[in-house]
């Protein structure tokens, strides 16, 4: 897929002040994406696919979603069919509940609870780890790859049904969650090279589909 262009689709990237903002948008610029950069909720409505990035705590994100308006406006973009895509933290809101900087709700987008991790070689979990696919992946391209993190929490109790993928750090991690247009990725695409941008390019052909 790596040399395959196909038309440009507007993608929103969610800037609530938190995220890889410049990282993500230049990555799917090179998948063939027209990205843009949001602090406006009523602006992701008119996009194809949405981006949800995040790098921090998940109180801080949230706390800072909710004021921005933000958590009705991603909860209704996805209820309505099209692609919303999290990248580390922004895969953790995705979840019901978090104790990171005291107990929060997330976006309830897919049931689990974002825990800190524990029986780890040690935390923060930063660098290259290879991630594989449990079962059929909208977002991932073969069977295992390498990929670039950055954590020290992670979803819990994630249902099996929605579980494409795991990593193995001393303990098993959620590292892709797929939930028909709802997708997730524990890892930073737009930190993991060639692999990251054949996600990329795996998710506008997803946003192709559902346009």
């Amino acid at each position: 897929m790596g040399a395959r262009r196909r038309e440009p689709v507007d993608i929103a990237i969610v800037d609530y002040g938190r995220g890889n903002l410049r990282s993500v948008q230049a990555a799917l610029s090179r998948a063939g994406a027209r990205p843009f950069l949001t602090a406006d909720p009523a602006a992701i409505a008119g996009a194809a696919g949405v981006i949800l990035p995040g790098v921090g705590s998940f109180h801080d994100a949230v706390t800072s979603l909710a004021g921005r308006g933000f958590v009705d406006a991603l909860v209704t973009y996805a209820a309505g069919g099209r692609p919303l895509l999290g990248l580390c933290l922004g895969m953790q809101l995705l979840f019901e509940t978090a104790d990171e900087g005291g107990s929060c709700s997330g976006l309830g987008l897919f049931r689990g609870h974002v825990a800190r991790l524990e029986g780890t070689p040690r935390l923060p979990h930063i660098g290259w780890n290879l991630v594989q696919r449990r079962r059929p992946s909208a977002l991932l391209d073969g069977e295992a790859g390498h990929f670039f993190f950055v954590h020290s929490y992670a979803a819990r109790g994630v249902d099996d049904a929605y579980l494409t993928a795991t990593t193995d750090y001393g303990v098993t991690i959620p590292a892709v969650v797929e939930n028909g247009n709802i997708m997730g990725t524990q890892f930073h695409p737009e930190r993991s090279g060639g692999a990251g941008l054949v996600l990329f390019e795996r998710f506008l052909e997803v946003v192709r589909r559902c346009s």
